[in-house]
């Protein structure tokens, strides 16, 4: 008598993670795990069928910012809605633990100020159960989720919490000083922590201009929590680096790595100031692990973009003295204002001008887009504003001031400020394929009124291996194996990434043709109304996660077996050939 499985996917085409050829087979589930790929011959308690679909592993993102968003709901949206079964928090030395109750302001300004999430929205949604690390990860391992997710102990919070006031103005640290944030360093990884991360660079500021506290931290510093965190158990270094200095402070990441020998991931991007320098950077590292360095580099998967409106955090008119003077008042309101003679003239005969915020500049049109529908994020340069501008022998700001103005004052500009200095992505798909790479920089809950990147994972399938025509593209298994098991092997997530029998039973079902990513949009769904940019995405048949689907034929099913991760997951394969 055959057995009965809990789950059978019946006759789809697989991309099984490890990066061979597609195949057609089931796959049994049982227990949260995967029993049998091939000719299953039992029946399961639920079956789906598969045929013309493709079936891949969940995704593991490992650049998130879900620290706040994990506290108040059980659904970790946008990513769940993208395949994503896996998502690993606390990047860049961000998040809210450890944390004093007198400090909570100081930690959510940081993280408002870095990655836009509105401070009204972390203060009401935060319930600030915890003070240390390990307290914040038992109370999120008493919550369930639909997908799992993995923490990292934030460097930033780490240092004000030993620190200060000190640690708060980036004052170097006392030896003393250093010995209390390793303890409570490897107290984290026992807890459960999956690595450590830290920004140095200049545009990752408070909501009040100061900068980050771990802008300049000592390599003594950074030497002694990572020692004390990899004698605990495998954990990652992950860190942020600015342009300006990366030429001294890689080499300064690269020692603290060797002589501590725990595992790097860093985000490399292609920069308009120096187009090529991500070569030299790949280079490096490529010379490192071949030393026998444990690194990783993070790719985005697209243009990092700006979405400009007036319904969002910035539009190339802010800093103009007639848009200020109704920059306070409601959409409505404002958009009938905006609509009148005289104020299009007078907002339109003024300039921006320079502020010190990272991710506003003087609007250069020439390197500004209508993103369009379906959204198309490598446009060639004779679509841009200024060239359009030129052709119509009009100024680019009128057609930006119009556009911004459609769908009731709805309509958004599309700025592709990092991956795009060549007008292609030609440069981004060369990243994602060097051995050292993964997909990576989603920043999924984070940037939400400015970059709707969430998408990413989604977007690897649709541009990269069915929809570019501006040069190559990339195949299915190599982009399955990138963003699942390559990226689960990165932070020591052994047990998932792939379709084969043993491994958890995170798996999607997509109809790959029909896979497409609409618009990004803004819901009012966070706490008090908060705002953030969402992209609806159609073709996730199934997503399952630890064997029980969460999401069907893109709805959520409501169920939510996602568990906080605690450490290392499984045993460390002598060979995988998704990491090679």
């Amino acid at each position: 008598m055959t057995s009965t499985s809990d789950l059978v996917i019946r006759g789809g085409t697989i991309a099984d993670g490890k990066g061979g050829e597609l195949f057609e087979a089931d796959v049994a589930i049982s227990g949260g795990r995967i029993t049998e790929v091939g000719k299953v011959a039992g029946k399961g308690k639920e079956e789906i069928d598969a045929r013309g679909k493709l079936v891949a592993p969940g995704f593991v993102d490992v650049h998130t910012h879900y620290d706040g968003q994990v506290t108040w709901s059980q659904d970790i949206t946008p990513s769940s809605q993208n395949g994503v079964t896996t998502a690993i928090m606390g990047n860049c030395g961000v998040g809210f633990a450890p944390c004093r109750p007198e400090d909570h302001l100081r930690l959510i300004q940081l993280m408002e100020g870095v990655e836009d999430i509105p401070e009204p929205v972390l203060s009401a949604g935060i319930p600030w159960a915890w003070e240390s690390f390990p307290d914040y990860m038992d109370w999120l391992s008493k919550r369930s989720f639909d997908m799992d997710i993995g923490a990292q102990l934030p460097h930033a919070a780490l240092r004000v919490y030993v620190m200060g006031e000190r640690g708060a103005r980036r004052d170097p640290s006392t030896p003393e000083d250093n010995r209390a944030m390793a303890a409570l360093a490897g107290d984290a990884v026992k807890a459960g922590a999956l690595g450590f991360s830290t920004s140095r660079t200049l545009n990752h500021r408070t909501s009040t201009g100061d900068f980050t506290p771990t802008l300049k931290a000592g390599e003594d510093e950074l030497t002694a929590i990572a020692a004390a965190m990899h004698a605990q158990g495998r954990s990652v270094l992950q860190f942020v680096l600015d342009l300006s200095t990366i030429n001294e402070d890689l080499p300064m990441m690269l020692r603290v790595a060797e002589n501590t020998k725990i595992p790097v991931s860093f985000s490399i991007t292609q920069n308009d100031k120096a187009p090529q320098r991500w070569r030299q950077t790949l280079d490096t590292i490529h010379e490192a692990s071949a030393r026998g360095l444990s690194i990783t580099a993070q790719i985005a998967a697209r243009p990092v973009g700006l979405m400009l409106g007036l319904e969002l955090s910035r539009n190339p008119f802010q800093t103009h003295p007639s848009y200020q003077a109704i920059a306070h008042l409601p959409l409505a309101e404002r958009l009938a204002r905006l609509r009148q003679p005289e104020v299009r003239k007078a907002i339109l005969s003024e300039h921006a001008t320079a502020t010190d915020d990272p991710l506003f500049f003087r609007p250069n049109y020439d390197k500004m887009y209508l993103l369009g529908n379906p959204p198309d994020y490598e446009q060639p340069p004779e679509n841009t504003l200024g060239a359009q501008a030129r052709r119509l022998g009009k100024q680019p700001e009128e057609l930006a001031y119009d556009a911004m103005l459609t769908d009731e004052g709805r309509g958004m500009l599309y700025v592709p400020f990092l991956n795009y200095a060549d007008g292609n992505l030609d440069a981004t798909r060369e990243m994602l394929r060097h051995p050292n790479a993964v997909p990576g920089l989603s920043d999924g809950g984070a940037h939400c009124g400015i970059i709707c990147d969430a998408s990413f994972p989604t977007y690897l399938l649709t541009h990269w291996t069915r929809d570019r025509s501006r040069g190559e593209r990339l195949s299915i298994p190599f982009v399955v194996a990138a963003q699942s098991r390559k990226t689960a092997l990165s932070v020591g997530l052994y047990d998932r990434g792939v379709i084969a029998p043993s491994f958890k039973a995170d798996v999607n079902v997509i109809d790959y043709d029909r896979l497409h990513l609409h618009p990004p949009k803004v819901h009012y769904d966070l706490p008090v109304g908060g705002r953030r940019l969402m992209q609806q995405v159609d073709g996730y048949e199934a997503t399952i996660v630890s064997g029980v689907v969460t999401q069907r034929g893109g709805k959520a099913t409501g169920a939510r077996p996602g568990k906080l991760v605690r450490g290392t997951q499984g045993c460390k394969p002598q060979f995988d050939a998704a990491a090679s």
